[in-house]
């Protein structure tokens, strides 16, 4: 199982002024700590630095299953989390929604779950049994935030 943060290159525009799923230019903030992961470095964005605020929609195209939502970039430049180990962010809170979707960006029903954060990868592993299964994503359990996906490997 592999974990993947978002693209360097498409995090790169973010941080350059790209507009984001709705148009508009990312919002710069300043991160109060806790509660604001960077998609790219997957941690917490630190306290007192710059971040970024943007609508982010992880699919490509326009579809029924296409949930854009609110995310957080780092504002400077980070380096991008990869590998097979449960990312930093994904220990921060309590329980994360897993869920699984199909080739074509569809959630296949009966794949998602809360679950406890120790055992995503437990739950993933599950998902990834069913042969409809491509990739999942973990998703905030209380706000439903795309956080990371992950893939087979």
């Amino acid at each position: 199982m592999k974990y993947s943060a978002l693209p360097t290159d498409i995090v790169r525009a973010y941080q350059a002024g790209k507009v984001d799923a709705y148009g508009h230019t990312p919002e710069h903030a300043i991160s109060k700590g806790p509660g604001t992961p960077c998609r790219h470095c997957l941690k917490n964005v630190p306290e007192g630095a710059g971040m970024l605020i943007l609508a982010y929609r992880p699919f490509d195209g326009l579809h029924p299953y296409a949930e854009t939502g609110p995310i957080f970039l780092c504002a400077d430049p980070c380096a991008r989390y990869g590998g097979n180990a449960l990312p930093p962010v994904l220990t921060t809170s309590p329980s994360y929604l897993v869920k699984g979707y199909s080739s074509d960006d569809r959630i296949v029903y009966g794949t998602g779950a809360i679950v406890p954060a120790t055992d995503i990868a437990d739950h993933a592993t599950q998902v990834f049994k069913d042969p409809k299964v491509t990739y999942a994503h973990v998703r905030s359990a209380s706000n439903n935030c795309y956080l990371a996906r992950i893939d087979r490997k």
